[in-house]
């Protein structure tokens, strides 16, 4: 679900000249928060993530509402394998701008990839507070489809594949050509007996690109029809 820190706005064709145009927009104006989160967008296009971390912390510095300055520094955390980092910075920006959905999406996100099995009654948590994040993600953003397959995630990883189902099918009705739901609905039919679904789902989902797990295919395979 987290944003890739390398995709931002279109980088001119030129992106070193770009970079020079908005240094120098700095040099005028260095209290601009938005022309230095677009300079770490810019950086982050070259792979030059220290630069872009500054300029970042910058653009907070003089916009504290920039709230996607915070999911940007989340994501060079992700990057570095810093959970906790990427969950703390992402909480910020819902701090900073009420309602910002990514922000809880993001969040939920990291919660389910510190689910490790060491100990239920913690991973349980974890899930139930991801659960929480991602319903406020919708309710403040109710097109926000990876928001629906990460809810119908964490209702497959608690058991609940029922719900796991009827979010998948939420983000098909905002997205229907998303891939990564009908990957989700293929398990998640398998796991009802529903072969003939999960079928269409696995096979849609690789229709639009997905690489469908290759145990989640062996375990359809006798279900096929000659």
């Amino acid at each position: 679900m987290m944003t890739d820190i390398n995709q931002g706005k279109p980088l001119p064709k030129d992106s070193d000249e770009h970079i020079v145009e908005l240094k120098n927009q700095l040099i005028k104006n260095d209290e601009c928060g938005t022309t230095h989160y677009n300079l770490a967008v810019a950086l982050l296009g070259k792979k030059e993530y220290v630069e872009a971390e500054n300029e970042l912390h910058d653009a907070i510095d003089n916009s504290p509402t920039l709230a996607e300055a915070y999911v940007l520094l989340g994501g060079i955390c992700l990057q570095r394998k810093d959970l906790e980092g990427c969950y703390r910075y992402n909480q910020l920006a819902t701090k900073a701008r009420a309602g910002f959905a990514e922000g809880y999406g993001n969040m939920a996100f990291v919660l389910l990839q510190l689910v490790d099995g060491k100990n239920p009654k913690e991973d349980e948590e974890k899930m139930d507070k991801a659960i929480k994040n991602l319903k406020k993600a919708i309710i403040h953003n109710k097109n926000f489809v990876q928001a629906y397959t990460t809810l119908g995630t964490a209702y497959f990883m608690k058991g609940l594949v029922p719900e796991a189902i009827k979010a998948n099918l939420q983000a098909l009705s905002v997205q229907p050509e998303f891939p990564v739901a009908h990957n989700n609905l293929s398990a998640a039919y398998l796991e009802t007996g529903e072969f003939d679904k999960a079928i269409a789902h696995c096979d849609k989902a690789e229709e639009l690109g997905f690489q469908v797990a290759r145990d989640l295919k062996n375990e359809l395979a006798p279900h096929r029809k000659a």
